[in-house]
């Protein structure tokens, strides 16, 4: 399998990342393993079908990075994602759908998934997703990011009043520069784009990161998006670069 010419392979000293591959379809699980597979930097620990799987295999083999399927039976990925993004020693998830941007990776998304890939995505934007996601970064496109956000800022004028005030007061919980951070986040910019905007190092940039994500008990840095785009803090027709996709 030929590898994505853009992102930077994993340094030859990292640990492959340990991934659970859980769909209900047996033949997109074989697809996925075999795909995945032969990459270096992926160690494809487990397979499960359902929900209910994921949880017993997380608990016993330990996965840094789940690919979860979002519609199966006895237990399905939604419910899965909010139950794993609960526990201590929390894998991240990528969501798996064939379905673009729709009201279920929402919720996803709101539970702590660090992203979403779709099943027709060529095999090393996968790899590349599930490497990124274990280092931490969220796999979400700009334009994709703003399409959840207008799903999520759905509803009527009261509940986008109500969220609005309930998302501002949290944000006033940040420091000053720890909230320029934050909509930088917001509008999709990576790491090293932060640190040239705001004049600062990428090592300050990760240390705000982290503190934003604690003070506001959130999962990854789409929610930090997603918070501030209900605060009202991003323009509209922001177009700005961005890493995530």
């Amino acid at each position: 399998m030929n590898t994505p010419a853009s992102p930077t392979p994993p340094p030859a000293s990292s640990a492959p990342v340990r991934l659970l591959i859980v769909d209900d379809d047996p033949l997109v699980r074989a697809g996925l393993t075999l795909m995945l597979g032969g990459d270096q930097g992926i160690d494809i620990v487990g397979e499960g079908a359902d929900g209910v799987e994921a949880e017993e295999l997380v608990e016993r083999l330990r996965p840094d990075v789940v690919l979860m399927d979002i519609r199966m039976p006895v237990m399905d990925g939604l419910t899965a994602t909010e139950r794993l993004r609960r526990r201590p020693d929390a894998p991240e998830v990528v969501v798996l759908t064939t379905f673009h941007a729709d009201e279920q990776v929402l919720r996803a998304i709101r539970a702590g998934a660090a992203g979403f890939v779709l099943k027709d995505t060529p095999p090393a934007r996968i790899v590349d997703s599930v490497r990124r996601v274990a280092a931490g970064d969220p796999v979400l496109s700009p334009a994709v990011t703003r399409q959840l956000m207008a799903r999520a800022a759905g509803g009527g004028h009261d509940d986008r009043a109500d969220r609005a005030h309930r998302a501002r007061g949290r944000f006033g919980q940040l420091a000053e520069r720890e909230q320029e951070v934050a909509v930088a986040v917001g509008r999709g910019g990576s790491n090293a784009e932060i640190a040239a905007s705001l004049y600062l190092s990428v090592a300050t940039v990760k240390t705000h990161v982290s503190r934003i994500l604690a003070k506001l008990e959130l999962n990854n840095r789409v929610q930090i998006a997603l918070l501030v785009h209900d605060a009202g803090l991003l323009d509209t027709d922001d177009g700005g670069g961005s890493h995530l996709g």
